[in-house]
């Protein structure tokens, strides 16, 4: 089969596959995008006085300060989790979330690991494409500035969703000479770039959702370790992470990748 034939043959698989779940994609694609919040607030609440223990010798800012960040990062993260699953204010929440993912980049000096650094901006990226969805096309988010064409402020948020979505892609590359790395990585960039530039964009997106579930499946089994193990923790962390990336990529399939695209512009060829 050529390979115009086979992409040709995914496209429409892609489309049956969307026919077929577009009532309950949106439902799965926010459950797994909140994931990472929702189990980082009830950690909050279950681990509480660990995570006001560390918080106040990391920070030396007393008991006081390191318990009002763990109110905060838990009624934050657990409120806009609720509101997200039920469509309630869901702009709102997203603020909150942004605001939970910028506070703990400083307070776990997470903005000088570039790794980590790059999985919350992926994080990020997903509550865009969440907010982008929230939004009418015909509403503006800035009052009074004009648009483009047919560009709208929500289909730049679709495109800074997408770009920063693969910012966990690139921390997943891995720099060796083994061939199926070697393979692995190649194909990743690949479909890494298609779905920044919004070129084939379902297929992509599907794609990379079904290769990041079998990665976290194999790379981030949190269930194989004991809970009191140091690397339970990490790999769970891990876990949650890469599935609200899949949960963005999901968006992605259900809202298509937006007019500011190559699969938008070649209507218009």
């Amino acid at each position: 089969m050529a390979p115009a034939d086979a992409l040709g043959t995914a496209e429409e698989l892609a489309d049956q596959f969307l026919r077929v779940t577009k009532r309950y994609l949106p439902h799965l694609a926010h459950l797994c995008l909140i994931s990472t919040f929702l189990e980082d607030g009830l950690r909050m609440w279950l681990q509480w006085s660990e995570q006001r223990d560390y918080i106040s010798m990391s920070w030396r800012c007393g008991t006081v300060l390191a318990t009002l960040f763990v109110l905060i990062n838990m009624l934050g993260q657990l409120a806009g989790c609720v509101l997200v699953l039920t469509r309630k204010f869901v702009p709102y929440a997203c603020l909150g979330l942004f605001c939970i993912i910028f506070l703990q980049t400083i307070v776990y000096n997470i903005l000088w690991d570039v790794k980590f650094l790059m999985r919350n901006m992926a994080l990020g990226g997903g509550l865009l494409l969440l907010l982008a969805e929230s939004r009418s096309e015909g509403k503006s988010m800035f009052a009074g500035v004009p648009t483009v064409g047919d560009t709208s402020p929500r289909q730049y948020m679709q495109l800074g969703g997408r770009v920063l979505l693969i910012l966990m892609f690139m921390t997943l590359l891995h720099f060796n000479v083994s061939a199926f790395t070697i393979f692995q990585d190649i194909f990743g960039l690949f479909l890494i770039i298609l779905v920044a530039i919004g070129f084939k964009t379902k297929v992509a997106a599907l794609t990379l959702v079904l290769w990041l579930m079998v990665i976290n499946v194999l790379q981030n089994a949190f269930w194989t370790i004991p809970s009191h193990r140091p690397m339970h923790d990490f790999l769970k962390y891990d876990f949650f992470q890469t599935l609200s990336v899949v949960g963005g990529l999901l968006l992605v399939v259900a809202l298509g990748p937006g007019g500011v695209s190559m699969d938008e512009h070649k209507k218009k060829w």
